[in-house]
């Protein structure tokens, strides 16, 4: 009776010291974390990033020279990233500095891989 006792003790003090440490290491996490201004609601940014998405992928499908139809576009705060394959590094590049151009767009990643269509 003694022994159950004694882990029944055991196991409500590693309760309390979990507990205690997961509202710790929450309650840290929270001050630190960036607040985004109220102004700006989630629906809106998520209809401003699928509109900079579209215009971009508008542009890069009515570029000269480009073949686009590998190419994705993600867009977050103006931020684009290119997934996707093109068939040599000048369309690579191409893609990338039409992008930089487009109103709107404050950096580009280039995720492109090269892949040559073959013959």
């Amino acid at each position: 009776m003694n022994a159950m006792r004694a882990v029944r003790c055991v196991g409500g003090a590693l309760v309390v010291l979990t507990t205690l440490s997961a509202y710790a290491q929450s309650s840290s996490v929270t001050t630190a974390a960036p607040v985004a201004p109220p102004s700006v609601s989630a629906k809106t940014m998520r209809a401003a990033n699928r509109q900079l998405q579209k215009k971009v992928r508008y542009v890069l499908v009515r570029t000269k020279g480009l073949s686009a139809s590998g190419i994705s576009v993600r867009a977050y705060n103006g931020a684009v990233t290119l997934q996707g394959w093109v068939p040599d590094q000048s369309q690579a590049a191409l893609a990338a500095q039409t992008v930089q151009g487009v109103p709107g767009v404050t950096s580009v990643k280039s995720e492109l891989i090269v892949r040559p269509v073959s013959q």
